[in-house]
């Protein structure tokens, strides 16, 4: 009886790890999104880095 109950742990704690591993990468493609949304409404700050890099010729 042990050996089941072993076999259904591991089968429990490999579907838990990839629950997390499916939530983690959704959490992080929502968080790139945000900060591109972010980047995208704050132009003068892209603006900043590409004039920099510009003006140093």
């Amino acid at each position: 009886m042990d050996r089941g109950n072993r076999k259904s742990k591991a089968s429990k704690d490999s579907r838990r790890e990839d629950r997390l591993k499916a939530a983690l990468k959704v959490n992080l493609a929502r968080r790139k999104a945000q900060a591109r949304a972010r980047s995208e409404n704050e132009p003068g700050d892209a603006g900043r880095t590409t004039d920099n890099d510009s003006n140093s010729d």
